[in-house]
């Protein structure tokens, strides 16, 4: 859903020394239909040099724009600029000490060669005739608007002279696009949190620096370096405060006024990728949900609803395997079992009950490490040696340290993005028969070889990328019955035994700095789920 803002002001009264303005607000245009303005009220204060109006609503306590219908209001600190007769752009030598529905601004120089002068608004960032759509943001209060001056907002108008009579009106129109973060979710773990941040990318700059011009009056934009991503922050950081952790995320169906962010951007076409980032105050995990909205053009003076419902990943405690064996490291007795076997944390001693001989039926598969095997049971529809070597090699693999999901009832982070099969195809960097050197099969090699990628970047895919990439969580392998690396080490069999020496099999083994593939040790408990598109 978008909608659209109006904010009508009035500039009245005019000398030659300065411009009083008074500024009232009218209510947004509401999707079909107009929403009619509030009552008016004359200003109480009389001043016989000037005639004043004042429009919109008196109410003097809501947000600076609500939600609802789109209202705007003025915020303490709020200065506008006229642009007089000498071509001078004259900021107000007052503004609000309050948020209020109208207010008299007053503005010096020369305003009597005219019927019409140029008004900017250009937010509490403004550094002379400029104005910066922040990329650092922050909200302290859910559904607030009250830092939309600081991150960033702006807006122009043509101030008329009203015919008889010694003033001047306008209609302010705001130049941003807004969007509206409604997060919401059923998951028990995460309604525990609080929502920290939202952190949001795109394919192009969605802040930017606007100057006045001085000789055309037109708003001139110039980029900013990194302009492409904005932070919003939505925690008080003062102590004490009842929002000092973060926004609540206790609704599992959107509120804004549980939880509701706003964010200042660029209007144009864009493609997002916004990051919840969620904290467990408990544990002091702290991570992100991303969530990736396809190219769209946010118009300005309008503000777009994103709701959305965050769920993490959750990856199941029974897949843990040796190579190829015909049930689970702890078949039967699963953690989630009536008689549970599995250790579910790293600090957890190790259980004697794993298997420990070929006649378990949660034994590997065994070979004879003089030729080729492949998997024909749990491991036979994972990807094959030389494929590993592909995705290690050319998938542009890609740590995120931040990125959360669960497993046997725990919440953890960390993990890889890799190039999908699809896209090395494409780019002819696939191949079944053969390894990423191009030339040799490691199903059949009777000796080592290994592959070894270090990760040069730590950035993650673009918003315009993101849909080129798949997931794999660091979820850590079972040695001897304990559990070990989860979140720092992803391990994933193959369907290839290693032809070089028994009791083998190839694996990717992933962390933060690098990517390798080759011999693994096949009676450890390791995850053959990997879905590698």
């Amino acid at each position: 859903m978008k909608q659209t803002m109006k904010h009508q002001s009035l500039l009245s009264g005019i000398k030659s020394l300065g411009i009083m303005l008074s500024l009232g607000l009218a209510l947004a245009s509401c999707t079909k239909d107009d929403v009619a303005q509030n009552p008016v009220k004359p200003n109480e204060e009389e001043n016989k040099n000037f005639t004043t109006f004042v429009a919109g609503g008196e109410n003097k306590t809501r947000t600076s724009m609500d939600y609802n219908s789109g209202d705007f209001y003025w915020e303490a600190g709020d200065y506008i600029y006229v642009k007089d007769d000498n071509g001078v752009l004259r900021k107000s030598t007052n503004a609000p000490d309050q948020k209020v529905a109208s207010f008299k601004y007053k503005v010096p120089g020369n305003f009597t060669a005219s019927s019409s002068y140029k008004v900017y608004y250009l937010g509490k960032n403004s550094y002379s005739n400029s104005v910066t759509i922040s990329r650092y943001q922050i909200q302290t209060v859910p559904n607030n608007t009250a830092h939309f001056g600081t991150a960033g907002d702006y807006g122009t108008a043509t101030a008329t002279k009203v015919t008889g009579k010694n003033q001047f009106e306008f209609v302010l129109e705001h130049h941003p696009a807004y969007l509206v973060f409604q997060p919401y979710t059923s998951n028990t773990i995460l309604q525990n949190c609080y929502l920290t941040m939202v952190e949001v990318s795109s394919d192009n700059d969605i802040a930017e620096t606007y100057t006045v011009n001085p000789t055309t009056g037109a708003l001139v934009a110039s980029t900013v370096p990194n302009g492409d991503k904005i932070v919003l922050t939505t925690r008080d950081p003062a102590w004490g405060s009842s929002n000092y952790n973060g926004f609540p995320l206790t609704n599992n169906s959107a509120s804004v006024t549980t939880n509701g962010a706003y964010m200042v951007i660029k209007p144009g076409t864009h493609t997002l990728r916004v990051r919840y980032w969620v904290k467990d105050v408990a544990t002091g995990t702290e991570g992100t949900i991303t969530k990736i909205y396809p190219s769209t053009a946010y118009a300005s003076n309008t503000y777009y609803d994103m709701t959305a419902q965050l769920n993490i990943r959750n990856y199941d405690g029974d897949k843990y395997y040796m190579w190829d064996a015909q049930q689970n490291y702890w078949a039967g007795h699963e953690w989630n079992s009536a008689a549970p076997w599995q250790p579910t944390l790293t600090t957890q001693p190790a259980n004697p009950n794993y298997p420990q001989i070929n006649t378990d039926s949660r034994w590997y598969h065994e070979n004879g490490g003089s030729g080729r095997l492949d998997a024909n049971r749990s491991c036979a529809t994972l990807p094959n040696a030389n494929e590993l070597s592909w995705y290690c090699m050319y998938g542009d693999p890609r740590w995120d340290k931040d990125e959360l999901w669960t497993t046997m009832g725990h919440l953890y982070k960390g993990g890889m993005w890799f190039k999908k099969k699809s896209v090395l195809q494409a780019e002819g960097n696939y191949d079944t028969e053969k390894s990423a050197d191009r030339t040799t099969d490691l199903r059949t090699l009777l000796t080592y070889k290994g592959y070894n990628k270090i990760i040069t970047s730590s950035r993650l895919p673009s918003a315009a990328e993101a849909n080129k990439y798949f997931y794999l969580p660091a979820l850590g392998q079972y040695q001897g019955g304990k559990l070990y690396d989860v979140g720092v080490h992803g391990f994933y069999w193959s369907s290839s035994a290693t032809p070089w020496r028994s009791g083998g099999a190839c694996i990717m083994n992933f962390y933060s700095t690098n990517v390798l593939v080759g011999d693994g040790f096949s009676h450890y408990g390791i995850r053959v789920d990997g879905k590698f598109e």
